[in-house]
């Protein structure tokens, strides 16, 4: 007899880094239990949707894809709504659509498998409780990212900022054992991954009762084969003396910090209950450039929060003009139900039209500021990792360590492996580059770093 015919699992991706880690959790536990991961919903026994809700176009984006699903579907196909969008919506997600059979939370994937088993039965299932122990420890994730290993940290949020719903999808802020942080690191080495980038909502928050972020730092840095680490997304208020300290001395740290802004106006950032001014923005910058020479950063910044006025706009534009970011990933304001946004008078609502022209002016300073930095860049010699065929054309794309994308030649780059590269070229926002075999900007030789294997992806 031939071996049994194993069930297969499909697991569609949306939101932020920290999505993308719980669906290498997810697919981890169902590998474990005998599915078979697959590449897209054609076909697959079991169709997984994990939900970002951070803005109501993400959620109606979801329900989109829901009904586009349904002609992948066959009578014995399970559908099922993990993640933030889940957590939030719970059983008004089984009412609104009636061909789904599973709505899971963050903190409810343990139970997948037999929620799964029970579906099969028939039963439509809600898991949507928090809990403050689970970090999924015991879980070992199917990596999907390729060269580089999520590892999070932390789960959930103090902060409880107005605009957003964080704390109610993913609960209060706990961090895991540093031991087990370290304990998973020494495995995606082991599985050939040389980058890791630690995942948590105020990731620089972290405590575990015994370590801080300065001590988690220093330990994953000095796991032997890491060669970069990076860390998203801190809170600017959590940079303390210890942590800089650690950044500044760890060498794997990458010379980069994704730096949340939100707005530049200290106005609005009190109305956001962001728990900082302007003026302490721009002096954690400073703080951030000292200890980390070179540092690239980026940030997120929101338009048209409720009574964010043309005075209070001006000063984000004057903010991202003197900080210089590398990139920024600029939004509307959402309004999300349950956030404290909610009790803003209806007065304080900008209009629609005022919110794209002050998206689209933010977009056009961001990029002209890079654009011409990036220009001032060509010819200069950088390390890489080639991380995946490039999306259009024939080309390989790699990452500095200050995560500028480069786009190299398929014949002289593989993916997996380090080079060391010169600038050629830029659109103003990616480079192409050439590998140098000869000398670097320094006058030495440069050669291809020895090939690093690449993890098992689903």
């Amino acid at each position: 007899m031939g071996a049994p015919i194993r069930p297969t699992v499909y697991v569609e991706t949306y939101g932020c880094q920290m999505n993308a880690s719980d669906s290498e959790i997810i697919l981890g536990a169902l590998s474990a239990r005998g599915y078979d991961p697959v590449n897209g919903p054609e076909g697959a026994d079991v169709i997984l949707v994990n939900t970002c809700a951070i803005r109501d176009h993400a959620e109606q984006r979801v329900f989109g894809r829901l009904g586009e699903l349904r002609r992948h579907m066959t009578r014995d196909t399970i559908l099922g709504v993990t993640g933030c969008m889940a957590q939030r919506l719970g059983p008004e997600l089984l009412a609104r659509a009636s061909h789904v059979s599973l709505v899971v939370g963050p903190d409810g994937y343990r139970a997948l498998p037999s929620l799964i088993d029970r579906a099969r039965g028939g039963a439509r299932s809600v898991a949507t409780t928090f809990d403050a122990t689970e970090h999924y420890e015991d879980f070992r994730p199917r990596r999907l990212a390729g060269v580089k290993a999520w590892i999070p940290v932390q789960r959930g949020c103090d902060y409880r900022c107005t605009y957003c719903i964080v704390p109610t999808t993913r609960g209060p802020e706990r961090s895991r054992p540093l031991e087990d942080v370290v304990r998973e690191v020494a495995q995606a080495v082991a599985d050939g991954l040389t980058e890791v980038v630690l995942l948590g909502q105020t990731v620089n928050s972290y405590d575990d009762g015994h370590h801080d972020f300065a001590d988690l730092v220093r330990a994953v840095g000095a796991v032997a084969g890491i060669r970069r680490l990076r860390f998203t997304s801190p809170h600017p208020n959590d940079f303390s003396d210890r942590v800089l300290d650690a950044l500044a001395t760890t060498p794997a740290v990458c010379e980069h910090v994704h730096l949340p802004m939100q707005s530049g106006s200290t106005r609005t950032l009190r109305r956001m209950l962001r728990r900082y001014t302007r003026e302490e923005y721009l002096a954690c910058v400073d703080r951030l450039r000292l200890a980390i020479p070179g540092v690239a950063l980026t940030t997120d910044v929101i338009v048209g929060f409720p009574g964010e006025t043309d005075a209070d706009f001006a000063e984000t534009l004057s903010a991202v003009e003197s900080i210089g970011f590398e990139d920024a990933y600029t939004f509307k304001f959402s309004l999300r139900a349950g956030t404290p946004a909610e009790r803003f008078p209806a007065t304080d609502t900008v209009a629609d039209t005022d919110m794209s022209a002050r998206l689209a002016t933010l977009i056009a300073t961001v990029r002209r500021g890079a654009r011409a930095r990036n220009f001032a860049l060509l010819g200069t010699y950088h390390e890489v990792l080639v991380e995946k065929p490039a999306k259009r054309g024939e080309a390989v794309q790699a990452r500095t360590r200050d995560f500028k994308t480069v786009l190299l030649p398929p014949d002289e780059a593989e993916v997996g492996r380090y080079y060391m590269v010169r600038l050629v070229g830029t659109t103003g926002s990616t480079f192409t580059g050439t590998v140098v075999t000869d000398r670097d900007a320094r006058g030495t030789r440069a050669l291809p770093m020895a090939s690093i294997p690449l993890a098992a992806a689903g």
